[in-house]
């Protein structure tokens, strides 16, 4: 069974942003390899600190910040930013 993969407001104008290439790079990630995936845990990492709970996804030189929900079996995608950027 998939993943839905959902996207925060910030997270969709962060997306914007980015340009054409990356963009595509992003979605493209999030859609085959996370919600295609049947544990989205086994390609990310877990945060700690004040962000405990929440996992992150390297995609190049980008992070996407992310929350999974086991019992709706979603990813809600909350930040995208380059990686010196996106824990701030």
């Amino acid at each position: 069974m998939a993943w839905a993969v959902d996207f925060e407001p910030r997270a969709v104008d962060e997306l914007k942003k980015l340009d054409r290439v990356g963009q595509r790079r992003i979605v493209e990630f999030l859609q085959s390899r996370i919600a295609g995936n049947h544990d989205p845990r086994a390609l990310g990492k877990p945060l700690t600190g004040d962000k405990v709970g929440l996992w992150r996804y390297r995609i190049g030189a980008y992070r996407a910040v992310c929350r999974i929900n086991d019992a709706r079996r979603a990813v809600l995608v909350l930040r995208i930013a380059h990686r010196r950027d996106v824990y701030r």
